[in-house]
């Protein structure tokens, strides 16, 4: 377990690009990148995308088709931006890999290298078990000092996954995403919620608008150790962002210190119900 005290960093500008770009070609979402870190993202040290970016989520049976490996042309074309704009970049994309598909994120750094690749691990019921293969690994990286933890839109739901990324010393979980507007108790309540149990930061990366028969619910987000926003989107698309602060760690895991004090129950998932012989379990007459 991490000591609650976190080393000395700077502070780090988180940007969020909920972009409506579902069925735009290729050359659009490299521009759509490139526009947001000119313009609401310019001296963000950090920009994330939504899940399949690359391909848009509904490609289906298209999927295969635009599925690239890890360090592809696309991935060259958004290290290029990341050099220029000196923000490392997170989006999410279809990953071809020994004949398989992954719903995939990478992070390129601000110098156009290759951070880290996360495979999505858990999938709804459906279409994405329909069309690609899960990952088994945890995936954390580092940007100016800050351990960042890739995760991908149902992930966040399983409180094991995000506390898991935080045991392992992560200050900031980014999650790109693909959240319908049915969903939106998601965004409002659990997203908070992960942050504050972990003490940690979370940007949540969703898209706008429609795709086929998909409606998005936007409402992308960045949140504080204190399960509080710092920054919220609406429907439409758009750039959100906030300076997240290197000292507010120390604070919210002093106040409640939930990773420490999980520790004495991990045996609980071991060994199940305890039970007391010398107390009568049955209720009041």
């Amino acid at each position: 377990m991490p000591d609650v005290v976190m080393s000395a960093k700077e502070n780090l500008n988180v940007a969020v690009f909920q972009s409506a770009l579902a069925n735009a070609s290729v050359e659009d979402k490299l521009r759509g990148i490139d526009q947001a870190l000119a313009g609401d993202g310019a001296r963000a040290d950090i920009l994330i995308c939504p899940e399949l970016f690359m391909s848009g989520y509904g490609a289906g049976e298209s999927l295969a088709e635009r599925a690239e490996p890890f360090g592809g042309e696309f991935a060259k074309h958004v290290g290029d931006i990341a050099r220029r704009h000196k923000a490392s970049i997170v989006y999410g994309y279809p990953e071809a890999f020994d004949g398989a598909i992954y719903n995939s994120a990478v992070a390129v750094g601000k110098d156009g290298s290759l951070l880290a690749n996360h495979r999505k691990m858990v999938m709804p019921t459906g279409y994405e078990k329909q069309w690609f293969q899960r990952g088994d690994e945890l995936t954390i990286f580092d940007v100016d000092g800050w351990k960042v933890g890739l995760i991908i839109c149902y992930e966040l739901e399983f409180p094991e996954i995000v506390r898991a990324c935080s045991v392992r010393g992560a200050d900031l979980v980014v999650v790109p995403t693909a959240l319908t507007h049915e969903w939106d108790l998601v965004s409002r309540q659990m997203v908070p919620a992960r942050a504050f149990e972990n003490g940690i930061y979370l940007a949540y990366a969703n898209h706008s608008g429609n795709d086929g028969d998909i409606v998005y619910l936007g409402e992308s987000c960045i949140v504080g150790p204190d399960g509080r926003d710092l920054a919220r989107a609406g429907r439409g698309e758009g750039v959100i962002g906030a300076m997240l602060d290197a000292t507010a760690f120390a604070a919210a895991r002093s106040r409640l210190a939930y990773l420490t004090d999980s520790e004495a129950l991990v045996s609980l998932r071991d060994t199940g119900v305890a039970t007391h012989p010398d107390r009568s379990l049955a209720p009041p007459k």
